[in-house]
């Protein structure tokens, strides 16, 4: 008889499957994202449109901020956390380089994705993969 340790025994989840309803939802985007590339409009006027960006950025700093105080700690709820915070900065370069203006408001959304958003992630990355960095 072979023993496995518990956290490698296979578990019987509930049907549907999370792994195959997640895989699902997936492929079931990819048309979705072909019918909002032939029919959104390519410019709109949004409301609580800064309403929208300061949400975001309130949560980047709660994730930025309780990152670093959990890894201060060596709570292990540094990683997940991390993990969502290196997400919403990846979101956070992509919207803010795609929605910004061309000339000097792409210049700099690109300025700070290069140099900020995107370092940040990658550090952020590395706390939830538990990856030394520098």
């Amino acid at each position: 008889m072979t023993l496995v340790a518990p956290r490698f025994q296979a578990r019987r989840t509930p049907w549907p499957r999370p792994a195959t309803l997640l895989t699902g939802a997936g492929v079931a985007l990819l048309p979705w994202m072909v019918v909002l590339a032939k029919t959104l409009p390519q410019t709109a006027e949004v409301a609580n449109w800064s309403t929208a960006w300061i949400g975001l950025d309130a949560l980047l700093a709660a994730g930025l901020s309780g990152t670093g105080l959990l890894l201060r700690r060596h709570d292990p709820r540094a990683a997940p956390l991390a993990a969502a915070t290196a997400a919403l900065l990846l979101m956070d370069a992509w919207f803010d380089v795609t929605t910004s203006a061309p000339g000097g408001a792409r210049a700099t959304a690109l300025a700070l994705a290069v140099c900020a958003e995107l370092p940040l992630a990658a550090v952020c990355a590395a706390v939830a993969t538990r990856r030394p960095v520098l």
